[in-house]
Parts: structure tokens; sequence; C-alpha cells
């Protein structure tokens, strides 16, 4: 069993590591939780965890000091660190102590496994005795925006979209190719990862992917992006023939898309393209179907998953927008004020209020 320790002063952050991980599946276990560095560096050399999950702001000893630590006297350790966009300068410094990868806050489900999964893989190939590339933190803060854009469009089932992105990956790596072959081998394994969380959100066969990257196709930013675009044009070929030839539109398959992925840019036309019909004749059965219009359905999907996170008063609103698809908190404010007929901040007190009035309720 691998075993995981999770690091973080606000339990409520930890919560959420523990309940999104598939631990079970990945074979790992979190064998314990600090709430400071400290305390960290005690519980690593009782358990003898194989990866770290720390954030980096923590009162006391925080992650830069528990990276630094980890970095001198346990460089075996994969250290998988957290951190918000407002923490990514101070975050950086402490990635070069060794860091195996990064998660940004609000923590995506997908992502942190795929993540744990990478941690996985690595852990087993330095059993073998293969050597392990080290992160670069820059490579993987522009990869994030290249990968955001990627989910959009190969769910959207748009080829142009997705060569597009794969092309300005290529463009990237001609400049980052100075670094090294380890750059190649990173963009390569990241946008992998990703392709494999596609695949299986949209049910397609996985043989496509084999266990390792080909030499070959790590040899320039040109045969990088050649690799990544043959495999990613042949997995949205088997997505399009999946949906096109089907003999009529499955609604309910629709609704279990857009329940999957409300957080994200979901949009009429969007869907209308993916599931090969007209956004006219989509809308019109859907609310037949549903008693409402996508967008109303989206909406009210979001207002729902606020109001119950704002129920937990340890997550900052902010937060709570950024995981119900909203980049920008004044919208979120303003929509959802007028969804409930009250603010975000009025509703949790109300809740509060609740509580405290009915402590055993």
């Amino acid at each position: 069993m691998i075993k995981v320790l999770l690091v973080d002063d606000e339990s409520w952050n930890r919560d959420i590591v523990r309940t999104f991980g598939a631990w079970a599946e990945l074979g790992m276990e979190i064998a314990g939780e600090a709430e400071d560095g400290r305390e960290a560096l005690r519980l690593i050399s009782e358990l003898s965890p194989h990866i770290v999950i720390t954030d980096m702001r923590m009162p006391g000893a925080d992650g830069v000091m528990l990276m630094n630590n980890l970095h001198e006297r346990n460089p075996e350790i994969k250290v998988i660190v957290v951190s918000g966009y407002d923490d990514f300068k101070y975050a950086r410094n402490a990635l070069r102590y060794g860091a195996v990868d990064y998660l940004l806050k609000p923590i995506d489900p997908k992502e942190l496994n795929a993540v744990l999964d990478k941690c996985r893989r690595e852990l087993e190939e330095a059993g073998r005795g293969q050597s392990i590339y080290a992160l670069d933190i820059d490579v993987s803060l522009w990869l994030s925006s290249y990968k955001q854009r990627m989910r959009v469009h190969f769910n959207e089932l748009n080829a142009e979209g997705v060569n597009s992105v794969l092309q300005g990956i290529g463009r990237e790596l001609e400049h980052e190719g100075v670094k090294g072959p380890g750059v190649f081998r990173q963009a390569a394994s990241e946008m992998l990862l990703l392709l494999k969380e596609l695949i299986r959100g949209n049910g397609l066969e996985e043989d496509l992917l084999k266990a390792e990257i080909p030499h070959t196709a790590l040899a320039s930013a040109e045969s990088v992006s050649a690799y990544l675009t043959e495999l990613y044009e042949a997995s949205l070929e088997q997505l399009i023939g999946q949906r096109k030839f089907k003999n009529k539109l499955n609604l309910e398959e629709v609704r279990l898309y857009i329940d999957g992925h409300f957080a994200e840019a979901v949009t009429l036309d969007g869907l209308a393209r993916a599931f090969f019909v007209s956004k006219e004749y989509l809308s019109k059965v859907f609310k037949q179907e549903y008693g409402c219009n996508v967008t109303d359905y989206i909406l009210g999907l979001r207002m729902d998953k606020a109001r119950e996170w704002l129920a937990d008063e340890n997550i900052p609103i902010k937060t709570v927008a950024e995981l119900a698809g909203y980049e920008d908190v004044g919208y979120f404010y303003r929509v959802f004020k007028k969804h409930f007929g009250v603010a975000p901040g009025e509703m949790r007190k109300q809740k509060s209020g609740l509580k405290m009035s009915n402590p055993e309720g």
C-alpha cells in the first residue's frame, strides 16, 4: 500500500483531498494528517510515507520549511504542492526543491487523481531503477491553460480546437526545449494523463494508450506534438463515431454529461455540436423532457451546489464561486442573489443562525 500524508492547517482542505482521492483504486491509503510542517516532519519519521500532499501557507512551520527539509533528508518522497493562484510566486521557489507536481485551489477531483496516478507510476518506475525527471513548475503552469481549453474542445468534438491546442503546445515546447529532454517528457506525460481522463469520462476504450512513451516521440518539440496529435485525433475519432451513429439522441446521456461538467464552460451550442443535433432541436426536446431549458438546468445545478458548499463556513465564498464554475466572484454574487433573493454571505449568516438556534439539528 502506498502511504500518503496530508499537510494543511485547515481541516476542510484535508477533508476535500480525503473525499476526492480514489485511494483504494490507486492502491493508496492516508497514513496520517498534520496541521503544519513541524508536525508533518514528526509524522514522516514515524510513518515513512511515500507521498506528501502539502499546502504552502500555514502558520508556524509552512510548506517551504517542510519542502526544504524533505529535499535534504527524504528526497525519495513524492511531494504534491497545493497552492492558490495568489501563492504561486511564493510556491515556485519551494517547488525547485523537488516537488513532483502541484494542484491549484480549488482542487479538481479528476486532477487530484491524475496526479496521484502519476506519482504511483513514478514510484513503480523508481522501484525498477528507471530515472525520473523532476517537474518544471513553469511548464505545468502554461500547460494548465491549454488543458482547460482541451477539455472543452475534446468533449464538444471540436477537432479544429483540439489541433489548435496541440499546435500551441508544440510552439511552447520549441522555446522550452533548451531546458532538456525532461520538459518534453513532462509535457507528453501530463497531456497523456489528461487524455486518459477524457477517454474514461466519455466511456471510450483505452487500448490506444500505451504504458510507456516511445523514446522517438521525445526527440524534439515537433515529435512530441506529432505523437500527441496522433493519439488525440484517434480518440476523438472514436468518440465521434460513438455519438454520431446512434439511432437517436439519448437525453439521459446529455443530462448526465451536464451533471458531470456543470462547472466547466458548458453551452447549448457546445452540447448540440457534441451530440450531433441542432441547438434548436436539443433545446426543444430537453425542455419537453425536463421542464426547463438547458441554460436554466446548468444554472440550477451550479446554484444548488453553491448553496450546499456555503453551508460549510470553512470554505471561503471565493472558493465556492470557483467550485461552481465562476471565475468572476462579483458575477457569482449577482447571479446567486438573483436566483435565491439573498447574497451568498447573507445566506451563510442565515444558515449559521439556524444552527446556533438548533444545535442538535
